[in-house]
């Protein structure tokens, strides 16, 4: 693996998620005193679900959530209320029991077409940024077995676009065999702080494909992922490390 990379190793998977609900806390206060606000991009997947809990469980008391902006980085065409949607899983593990207004949370109008959809949440991005360029304080992200990131899988046009702030892509290989809404690589890549989850050894090979040093990004789409001017974090537990 590349030794240059921002990576940091956790003991097993619960470490990870405390570390990560710790560092979305930290990021927050910093983001708030430096600018007034935090600006949030939630992931799906097992890990940053149990983060979530632990920020509900550990900090719901200690957040200034009036000054929380939540974004979704991808989301499932399918309603709220279904298992499968992002929004749905965040709702149910951290958002339900916070003092956050819903004016505070961007969902994704999935009862949209998937077009329409992306073509909606971009301009929602753009207009609460207004004149500012659209850059989000943390931005979580997951890594599949396939090597994509939010819903940018690799084979896929979405993984190529390079004008759009928010696209929509078919299904994967992985599933759900659902269609996808989701960040671009250029909204990716204007975060201050981007931050991959991967735990468990499943994640093993993909994992060291992604940090070494000459990655393919056509194979490993989210090696694409480079802030222009922020920072870039792998946090795993050890088996995904190995």
């Amino acid at each position: 693996m590349a030794a240059d990379k921002n990576v940091r190793v956790l003991k097993d998977a619960p470490a990870l998620a405390q570390a990560a609900a710790e560092m979305v806390m930290q990021c927050a206060t910093a983001a708030i005193a430096a600018r007034g606000r935090f600006m949030i991009a939630l992931s799906g997947g097992s890990t940053p679900e149990a983060a979530y809990e632990i920020i509900m469980r550990d900090f719901a008391t200690k957040g200034n959530w009036a000054k929380w902006f939540i974004f979704m980085g991808d989301e499932r065409a399918v309603p709220v209320d279904d298992p499968r949607s992002n929004l749905g899983m965040a709702k149910r593990t951290l958002l339900h029991g916070l003092p956050i207004a819903p004016e505070q949370i961007f969902a994704v109008h999935t009862e949209l077409p998937p077009p329409a959809a992306a073509a909606d949440y971009e301009k929602r991005i753009k207009d609460f940024f207004g004149y500012a360029e659209p850059r989000f304080d943390l931005i979580l992200l997951g890594l599949g077995d396939d090597g994509h990131t939010a819903s940018l899988f690799p084979g896929l046009s979405a993984r190529h676009e390079s004008s759009k702030l928010v696209t929509f892509s078919p299904p994967g290989t992985l599933p759900p065999p659902v269609d996808r809404i989701t960040f671009t690589f250029p909204l990716i890549n204007l975060a201050r702080k981007a931050v991959f989850l991967m735990a468990g050894e499943k994640k093993k090979k993909v994992v060291r494909q992604l940090l070494s040093k000459d990655v393919n990004p056509e194979l490993i789409p989210a090696a694409n992922v480079h802030p222009i001017d922020g920072e870039l974090i792998y946090m795993m537990d050890q088996a995904a490390h190995g």
